[in-house]
């Protein structure tokens, strides 16, 4: 077992990624319960989701910043070695040849994207094309 020295959680793997504490209730209480330097990242993702989204709302669902307007359009999460972000099956599918591209991993629903090589105008793309297309997250 590990204990986070930070919040007192007990963990069966030492050192895993989580957020402090009461789960976060908005998206700037995701942000702050991370370290400063996955902060900073997080940050970037969440600037590029805003201007992508003007009029979305953002809000916790599932546990992570989510992007809303009349159904949720995109979500993303802070991982150990990652920032998660996800689309969803259809925008993957869809993207598939641009992620390959960028190198990113990804999976049903779901792209890697290591921290240091966040591209902010696929980001920006990927959810334009969710919100347009009501892609289902």
């Amino acid at each position: 077992m590990w204990k986070c020295p930070k919040c007192g959680r007990e963990f069966s793997k030492k050192n895993p990624s989580h957020t402090c504490g009461k789960k976060p209730k908005t998206v700037d209480e995701y942000i702050l319960g991370w370290d400063e330097p996955i902060q900073k990242h997080l940050s970037i993702v969440r600037n590029c989701l805003k201007e992508a989204l003007p009029d979305a709302t953002e809000k916790i669902s599932w546990g992570m910043p989510t992007y809303w307007n009349q159904h949720n359009i995109i979500h993303f999460a802070a991982n150990k070695k990652h920032i998660g972000l996800y689309p969803g099956s259809e925008a993957v599918l869809h993207f598939a040849d641009k992620l390959d591209t960028y190198g990113y991993a990804y999976g049903k629903g779901s792209i890697q994207i290591p921290y240091e090589e966040i591209h902010c105008d696929l980001i920006k793309e990927l959810a334009i094309w969710c919100y347009e297309r009501r892609n289902p997250v």
